[in-house]
């Protein structure tokens, strides 16, 4: 299999998902678009937690639950916010969304810039884009990428209609982000240990839900400004 095929799967759903829900936009009332658009935020919510507890919560032998990696998510999530308002990672996103605004001659659209970082979050952030980039790297296997595709068309088709084009330029994120991790991959497969899957899987899955309840409350959290917590995670792991 061609390497890298994944990430160019996803983000060509996501453009399309984009134009449908652009198109059908225009058609569904405002109060049916906001209605819909929470119920995505409950769903992204429900399946941030779900990811994360999948990793956080233990079953022992005789039934007991029981938590691990606590402290790795306390330590990487309070560190990773410290640097990313350090180095406002969410006014960068803003800027390149401003740009693409710009660029795309929407300068009037006031929902483009909410729609792209938003868009941009929600379809790069989480154990499926990170363990499908991953697995597309080192085994050249696309399949996780393209059942995330298949999901990214569908929220994309929910966020466009409510939040604008902004949404479809997501894709130029995504592209990026996960073709990176696809190279990295490919060039560190030796290295990754299943601690460290974990470790971004279960500090992914938190960021997800921190997404959906960005959708639900808007400019609550500023997630962008959590994605250092994704490499310390990893570091802490290493230890």
């Amino acid at each position: 299999m061609i390497k890298g095929l994944g990430t160019v799967i996803n983000a060509l759903a996501i453009i399309a998902g984009g134009l449908v829900g652009l198109a059908g936009g225009r058609f569904i009332k405002e109060n049916y678009q906001d209605i819909v658009l929470k119920a995505t935020a409950i769903a992204i919510m429900f399946v941030g937690a779900a990811g994360a507890f999948s990793k956080l919560i233990v079953v022992g032998d005789d039934g007991t639950l029981s938590t691990t990696g606590t402290i790795n998510i306390v330590i990487s999530l309070a560190l990773g916010a410290l640097i990313g308002e350090i180095i406002d990672i969410d006014g960068f996103f803003e800027k390149i969304g401003a740009w693409l605004r710009h660029k795309s001659g929407s300068d009037g659209d006031n929902r483009f810039i909410d729609g792209f970082v938003t868009a941009s979050l929600t379809c790069g952030i989480g154990a499926m884009g990170i363990m499908g980039s991953i697995q597309d790297g080192v085994y050249g296997d696309y399949s996780i990428l393209a059942a995330k595709a298949t999901i990214d068309f569908v929220l994309l088709i929910v966020m466009a209609s409510s939040m604008g084009k902004g949404c479809i330029f997501s894709a130029l994120t995504v592209a990026v982000l996960q073709g990176s991790m696809t190279a990295l991959a490919s060039v560190l497969s030796g290295f990754m240990t299943d601690a460290m899957l974990e470790a971004i899987s279960m500090t992914g899955g938190i960021l997800i839900f921190c997404i959906g309840f960005n959708l639900m409350w808007p400019k609550t959290i500023k997630v962008a400004n959590l994605l250092p917590a994704l490499v310390i995670t990893i570091l802490i792991a290493l230890i």
